[in-house]
């Protein structure tokens, strides 16, 4: 502890006293690590010399001195003064003794400066002691600990009975409202979790300042504290700020690490133990004890703002939600609370009405109500008596990883322990700490912000958004089964619990044995375990040069199917998001968007070539598991099998089985041709399920260009039967669809009528309205390209262009025209750009080197005329 120099005889005396006190502080902590008994020693050696130096200002003026009295407030008025803490005096006149006080005032405020004290002396008449000051919320809360010091005791009783006794209820609640709205404005500073690997043990959540909040609001609520939980905690993380600042020589609160590896070394904070039984020096060890007590306070700060009806209110989803017919809860103002036990059953007891309180919370964000989370804790052992593996509870998980707020309701899961019953995988990672100067959080919290960032990718984007931010969601929303994106995300950490360096690896195997307990399909089990024994190769691809079609093609080989590949995207994007706020910059996310539509490309090669067939055991496999799915009969399968015969196999694997029964369903009367509109933040679907006929796409693109509407992908798939599946994505630039409800109807019977040949399309055509002309941010020359060798029964053209409406009508009409048959088409659009791949046949072959002079020539001549493209 530092000496300060300057003063009179007087003060050196008393600054050698408290020296010596704070060094004997020093000495019984390095022996006891008793971080409660520090700070009380420290405050009684600033209350010795307080008394001290105020008792020399009453002595040289005991007139102007008479009338003040002095009271520590804060952590000093707690009796819980850190060794490099400031130290707050309230010192409290008569009004009319300010005025001749101010000068003792002064000499006794420089005097602690004098001694070593970073002292903030705030003095002030008693009138503006009485009321809570909205201007100043954290100052007013620092008068709740209120302690005398020394002065005039009559006044100290009259300030007392104004700040504590006589507060209005009016100021009492404005004063806790003030309070957690401090609390929500300083965690979200820290991302609102707790989970940091270099946490700020005051003011992170679940630091000091939170038990703070929970003191403050009990004493406004004249409610005591009987959690045991809370006492514990606080007694710890009191150790390990006292270490800190004694080990850093100053108020520094950060837990860095080596400040970690120290702590453990010395298990601070941890109970004493014998020699023969030393404590465990590993950091991680002893962070996971840091994070339990962590999240104890935290747990106490959300049931005391409970208890004093202080939780923010509801969103507008959980405001709306109810509890379904005879559950075993209910929900009221966005707050679910489990029906109270009965002599038969307790809600908190039931795997079943848990698991689906905890899906309701997942879908609607509603909030565990304090009482009921209590029942719940007390209440595993019960549960894990009678939770069962299998079916049923894979859709309980199911249903709460497939919600908006999975991660809050996993995070409340994970707390209880409930989480570990479901998946024991989970335990290893529980507040575990891996160390690099890359992730910020813990591996448990990590998970949980990677599921918050996949499911905020389903909601509209915000104002200004960048393209590929739709884009991720767009591929989210197109999954035929997300919830297995969720399940791997899950546990794709989960092997960095086990002591191996291929945590992928373990993950998988650990990953394995869980979906075999919940009895998941071989299909979806071996997708989940793939993605997950896969889930760094897109990271270490993205470090190489993706613009290299090699790095492409053995990237692409390694994920080999469609559909791991556009999980596997998703889960990168969400990966990177969730290292830290700052890690997906958009050069990366741009980069990732270009890795995965190459690797697109490169698999699409064959695609023509991947039908499902009648009669063959892959594709019965593939129908029966999808009849198996929908619980379809024996004839409704029969007619399953009879639509997938020919269709590519892409489209399997990018439609559920839900949209594959619905157009199976709509092919039975094909000849009529049906229409399906969907609307989707930012754009629209168009699914057209027909008989097919010469230039159908032609039509249908030349269609949607005579509304106006932009079309930036498509997909058009045929079975070997006659039917088309054909499927529009496009954008409706004037809002037309939107604000004409009117409008849905005519648009939906004019493509009906250009589906039956019955509307001509130049009526369409000449009525077209023109897209709003912006200017592109980037002009794309045309590139016309013929692949042979790609695919073994189709030439495959790309078509690379300047984005304008009315570029793939021309295009399909021209290959119409010039007799080709388009076994696959697949659009897409990247900013400025049109990418449009076709698989084409004429007459039944490849096309040979001339006609794909000709038929280039005539695109040429069809599509230059666009702007950019001249």
């Amino acid at each position: 502890m530092p000496t300060h120099s300057g003063g009179d005889e007087f003060g050196r005396a008393l600054r050698a006293v408290y020296d010596q006190r704070l060094a004997d502080l020093r000495a019984r902590f390095e022996q006891d690590r008793d971080g409660l008994a520090a700070v009380s020693a420290r405050s009684a050696a600033v209350d010795a010399l307080v008394a001290a130096l105020w008792a020399r200002e009453t002595e040289q003026a005991p007139g102007p001195t008479r009338r003040i009295c002095l009271a520590a407030i804060g952590g000093y008025g707690r009796q819980q003064l850190f060794p490099f803490s400031d130290v707050d005096i309230l010192i409290c006149t008569e009004k009319t003794a300010a005025p001749e006080a101010a000068a003792a005032i002064r000499r006794f405020t420089q005097a602690l400066w004098d001694s070593g004290l970073r002292a903030s002396a705030a003095s002030r008449p008693l009138g503006d002691c009485e009321r809570f000051k909205a201007s100043d919320p954290e100052g007013s809360l620092a008068l709740l600990d209120l302690r005398c010091l020394t002065g005039d005791a009559t006044l100290y009783a009259a300030l007392e009975t104004r700040l504590l006794g006589k507060r209005s209820s009016r100021e009492t609640r404005a004063l806790a409202g003030a309070a957690a709205e401090l609390t929500r404005e300083r965690h979200a500073r820290f991302g609102g979790t707790l989970f940091h690997l270099e946490p700020n043990l005051k003011d992170a959540p679940g630091g000091l300042r939170d038990a703070h909040i929970v003191q403050w609001l009990a004493r406004l609520r004249d409610a005591p504290i009987a959690d045991p939980a809370f006492d514990e905690a606080l007694v710890f993380i009191v150790a390990v700020r006292v270490f800190l600042h004694l080990r850093h020589g100053r108020d520094d609160n950060t837990l860095d690490w080596h400040a970690q590896d120290e702590a453990a070394l010395r298990g601070i904070g941890l109970p004493q133990r014998s020699p023969a039984t030393p404590h465990n020096p590993d950091p991680a060890y002893w962070m996971r004890f840091y994070f339990r007590h962590a999240r104890a306070l935290q747990r106490a700060l959300e049931q005391e703002l409970d208890l004093s009806g202080l939780q923010p209110k509801p969103s507008r989803s959980a405001s709306r939600a109810k509890a379904p017919p005879r559950a075993g809860f209910t929900v009221a103002d966005g707050v679910l609370s489990l029906k109270l036990a009965r002599p038969d059953l307790d809600p908190a007891t039931d795997p079943e009405i848990v698991l689906e309180a905890f899906g309701l919370i997942a879908e609607t964000g509603v909030r565990l109500a304090a009482a009921s989370e209590e029942r719940i804790a007390t209440a595993i052992p019960a549960i894990s008596t009678t939770l069962e593996d299998g079916p049923r509870l894979w859709s309980r998980l199911c249903r709460i990883l497939s919600g908006r707020f999975a991660g809050t309701a996993l995070r409340s899961m994970h707390a209880l322990g409930l989480l570990e019953l479901i998946a024991p995988e989970f335990h290893g990672i529980d507040a575990l700490v891996i160390r690099d100067a890359y992730h910020r959080y813990t591996v448990d919290e990590h998970t949980f912000v990677l599921l918050d960032a996949l499911h905020a990718l389903a909601d509209d984007p915000p104002p200004g958004a960048p393209d590929w931010r739709l884009r991720f969601g767009n591929i989210l929303r197109d999954l035929p089964h997300p919830e297995l994106l969720f399940l791997a995300a899950l546990l794709h950490d989960t092997g960095k619990g086990r002591s191996t360096e291929d945590h992928a690896h373990a993950s998988a195997q650990l990953a394995e044995t869980l979906c075999t307990r919940l009895e998941l399909e071989p299909f979806d089990r071996n997708l989940v375990v793939r993605l997950i024994a896969s889930h760094l190769e897109m990271s270490a691809a993205l470090r190489r040069d993706i613009f290299d079609a090699e790095t492409v093609r053995v990237f692409a080989e390694k994920i080999g199917t469609h559909d791991l590949l556009r999980m596997l995207t998703l889960f990168t994007y969400a990966d990177i998001s969730a290292v830290h706020p700052d890690a997906l910059t958009p050069w990366k996310a741009e980069n990732l968007w270009r890795l995965s539509m190459a690797s697109e490309n490169q698999l699409d090669r064959t695609v023509d070539e991947d039908r499902v067939h009648a009669g063959e055991a892959a594709s019965s496999r593939e129908a029966a598991s999808i009849a198996r799915a929908l619980g379809m009969s024996a004839s409704q399968k029969a007619g399953l099998e009879q639509f997938l015969d020919g269709i590519p196999e892409r489209y399997l694997r990018t439609r559920s089985p839900e949209t594959i029964r619905k157009h199976m369903q709509l092919a039975e009367t094909a000849h009529a041709g049906h229409v399906v509109l969907q609307s989707a933040p930012g754009s629209a679907e168009l699914t057209i399920v027909a008989g097919n006929r010469r230039r159908l796409f032609a039509d249908l693109t030349a269609a949607l260009s005579g509304w106006g509407m932009n079309i930036v992908s498509a997909e058009a798939f045929s079975n070997a039967h006659g039917t088309v599946v054909d499927t529009f994505r496009f954008t409706d630039p004037y809002k037309t669809l939107e604000l004409n409800p009117e409008e849905r109807e005519r648009f939906r019977k004019s493509l009906e009528g250009v589906i039956a040949g019955t509307l001509p399309i130049d009526a369409l055509l000449n009525g077209r309205k023109k897209a709003p002309g912006a200017k592109p941010r980037r002009v794309v020359q045309t590139r016309i390209e013929f692949d042979n060798m790609s695919s073994p029964g189709s030439t495959l053209m790309q078509v690379v262009a300047q984005d304008e409406p009315g570029l793939l009508r021309a295009a399909s009409v021209v290959l119409s025209d010039f007799g080709c048959s388009v076994e696959v088409a697949l659009i897409d659009t990247e900013g400025d750009m049109a990418i449009d791949v076709f698989y084409l046949t004429l007459n039944g072959h490849k096309l040979n080197e001339s006609e794909q002079m000709a038929l280039r020539a005539q695109l040429d001549a069809s599509i230059t005329w666009y702007p950019g493209n001249r």
